[in-house]
């Protein structure tokens, strides 16, 4: 995915705290689990720990050991311990009528490490998809709990309509996107005019599909860049709208992408 192999291993622990903070915890430890060749050079695991223990660091928490294996394919990642009192827990369900719908990065990361795979990319649009990825979801999920926001979830495999019907069914309410507000990385778009789509966004749209309303004037072409995956994507926040600007004052690239509105568990993008 990058060639650096210490943004690796932030990313991959970016990726893996942000379970905790979608549920608006903090992170107390972690511990490694390593798939690593006989055959590659063992520095460049150091490189990966590196990256993965500083990113820990910097949310606050320790990486406490791990589990390592000696496999073809080199695997990171970690398994990742917080705390939360329980009433203050966010969940997916809970979203209610009026609430403003906030996104707290920018999309297409799916689009812009796929097009990195086919040798598309610019240097400064892989740059900003690895910046963006290994920027923690703590700042956010703090705001998010301050505020007392309804719901929340964070943006990954399943891709932003995927994760937002999830939110609309077990919140009972329809969710509608303003296309025109949603952000994505530089790049993002024209790489998917190339066709740089990873395999996931068929499988999320087939997944989704009965659940999600695209307006007319949607191109075919953003249709599947929201079906497309994310990887250590931002959060999905449901919040009044008096209570909003603090996530936004809080959180330089969050913006407002659109509303929980009456009506069955459904997606309309407009």
């Amino acid at each position: 995915m990058v060639d650096d192999p210490y943004d690796f291993g932030a990313i991959a622990a970016a990726n893996a705290l942000s379970d905790i903070y979608a549920m608006g915890g903090e992170v107390l430890f972690a511990i490694n689990l390593v798939a690593f060749p006989d055959h590659l050079d063992r520095a460049i695991l150091g490189e990966i720990l590196r990256g993965g223990a500083e990113k820990v660091k910097e949310a606050g928490a320790v990486v406490v050991g791990g589990h390592s294996v000696s496999d073809q394919e080199p695997k990171y990642g970690l398994a990742v311990t917080g705390m939360i009192a329980p009433e203050l827990v966010k969940r997916k369900g809970g979203a209610q009528v009026g609430d403003v719908l906030i996104l707290t990065k920018p999309l297409g990361v799916g689009v812009v490490t796929t097009a990195l795979k086919r040798e598309l990319t610019r240097e400064e649009d892989v740059a900003a998809a690895v910046n963006s990825m290994k920027r923690l979801n703590k700042t956010a999920a703090q705001a998010a709990v301050a505020v007392q926001a309804s719901a929340m979830t964070d943006i990954t495999g399943f891709g932003l309509l995927g994760h937002s019907c999830e939110m609309a069914k077990a919140g009972n309410v329809a969710f509608q996107f303003d296309l025109n507000s949603l952000p994505f990385l530089p790049g993002a778009v024209a790489y998917g005019e190339d066709g740089a789509f990873p395999g996931g966004m068929g499988r999320n749209r087939e997944f989704f599909a009965e659940h999600v309303h695209f307006g007319a004037d949607v191109p075919k072409l953003h249709q599947k860049l929201l079906w497309t995956p994310e990887t250590s994507g931002g959060l999905l926040i449901a919040v009044a709208p008096e209570q909003a600007d603090e996530i936004l004052s809080s959180v330089e690239s969050s913006v407002i992408v659109g509303r929980a509105v009456e009506g069955e568990a459904r997606i309309e993008i407009v």
